[in-house]
């Protein structure tokens, strides 16, 4: 069975920090390209940050501040996040694409809260 498992998430004052972690299961986790990807309150999707065969990639609006990492060892991926500010406020969502073929899946997510 595929799963994405996140954790991390809570609730942090602007200016703060949060590490937030995808474990996966099920599939090859090295075939997969891994992304973050959230949902503020009332919007839709917006894709935060991409690590595939080592190169990584970010949005605009978390460039500088959100750091992307993963361990082919422990199937995880983690997504660092600093400076929060209100506007990170959002579920977030791991997802794995695979590099060939179909595959595609998603987690739950997990609830970031910026809030003083």
């Amino acid at each position: 069975e595929v799963q994405l498992v996140e954790s991390g998430g809570g609730l942090v004052q602007p200016g703060g920090s949060l590490r937030l972690s995808c474990a996966a299961s099920g599939f090859t986790f090295t075939g997969y390209a891994m992304s973050w990807v959230r949902q503020a309150p009332g919007k839709g999707l917006e894709w935060v940050s991409a690590i595939n065969s080592g190169a990584t990639r970010y949005a605009d609006a978390v460039k500088g501040r959100f750091t992307i990492s993963k361990s082919n060892a422990e199937s995880t991926v983690w997504l660092q996040m600093n400076s929060l500010s209100p506007e990170d406020t959002a579920v977030y969502y791991c997802q794995a694409t695979a590099r060939m073929g179909p595959g595609n899946y998603w987690g739950r997510g997990t609830q970031v809260t910026v809030s003083s």
